[in-house]
This record gives C-alpha cells, structure tokens and sequence, in this order.
C-alpha cells in the first residue's frame, strides 16, 4: 500500500493534484480541503489511500492523517462511497464530522450532498463509537450544548423562526464553541437569521 506522497506539484484543481516523484506523475483525488491547505509552493507531502476495484485503482491524497482516518472510517459505512466520503470532507472539516457523529446531529450529515436520511442514520450509528475511542470529545459539554440547544430552539421557535433553519444556525455556532449559554446562544442566533 501507497502511504504517502512526497514529491513536486506539477497541476493542482479542486478536486485532484499530480504530484511527480522520481519522474512517475501520481494523479491523487483530493477534497476542498486539503486543496486549501496546499500551497503552490513546488514540494508536497499527501498522505494517500489506495482504492482498488475490478476495474480501477485510484489514489485519493490528504493534507493529514486525521483527514485519511476520517475518509478510512466514512467509506467503511454499507453505502458511503468514496465520492460520498471526499464530498462530505469537503463540505465538512474533520473536527466537524467528529462533533456531528458524536452529537447524533444527523441533520448535519444529511446536509451533505448524496446523503439521505438512512446513509446519515448508518453513518452515526457505524461510526460514534469508533470515533469517540478514537477522539476524545468530552462528552459533558455536548450533553450540555444539546440542552443549550433545545432551549435556544425553542425560544426562536416562539420568535417565529423555522425550526430546521434555526437548528442549522445553533449547529453552526455550537461547532465554534459548545460551552455558550442559552442566552448567548439566542443572541448569536438572531444575529444570523
């Protein structure tokens, strides 16, 4: 298996790179956001995953480690492919998805193109556990912010916002940071709706 990637960055697109190494071209597939984080400086290093098929071998490259592990575990879910698992990276930074599968917040997971409401159930309950072993999220704080965060709803809910647009809102901002009050949280809320 390819682990890594060490060479110069011949082209560089927003959703693959060539790196050249020892005069062989590697084409890797990237997310957004390992395309963000390269520079276009000429050496690169991308931590890679080699995908075998019948009919293809393809090389997917990462900025992290963290970045490959989280793709490792989302193709590991009966119905996330690979371009699933690149898309929600690219929509979605790695602290991100490890917050929404260990906060249950399937409606974050579902609002990544491609993924339903049963692809998203699968994902949380095949993943929570292996990445709240993995990553340690203390697990307080999101009981807390999910309190915080019934209540911030309801009340914007009285002020007479849509809930599912109002809960995208407090997901955004609870990501930030999770310790915030309820009134803090109703205060930032109505600055963004």
């Amino acid at each position: 298996m390819i682990t890594h990637i060490r060479g110069k960055l011949v082209e560089k697109n927003p959703t693959y790179v060539v790196v050249e190494t020892n005069g062989v071209g590697y084409w890797l597939n990237i997310s957004l956001n390992t395309f963000s984080q390269l520079s276009d400086s000429e050496s690169v290093l991308l931590y890679t995953h080699l995908l075998v098929r019948e009919d293809s071998h393809t090389l997917f490259g990462f900025a992290s480690k963290i970045e490959r592990e989280i793709f490792r575990l989302l193709i590991s879910v009966s119905g996330v492919g690979p371009s699933i698992a690149r898309t929600m990276l690219s929509s979605m930074t790695t602290d991100e998805i490890q917050r929404a599968i260990v906060s249950e917040n399937v409606s974050l997971i579902q609002s990544v193109k491609g993924i339903g409401a049963k692809t998203a159930q699968r994902v949380l309950i095949d993943l929570k556990g292996k990445i709240s072993k993995i990553y340690t999220i203390d697990e307080v704080s999101l009981k807390q912010s999910n309190t915080n965060k019934n209540e911030a709803l309801s009340a914007l809910e009285v002020l007479g916002f849509t809930k599912k647009h109002s809960e995208k809102v407090l997901d955004k901002i609870l990501l930030e940071d999770a310790t915030l009050s309820v009134a803090v949280l109703i205060k930032k809320a109505l600055k963004n709706l």
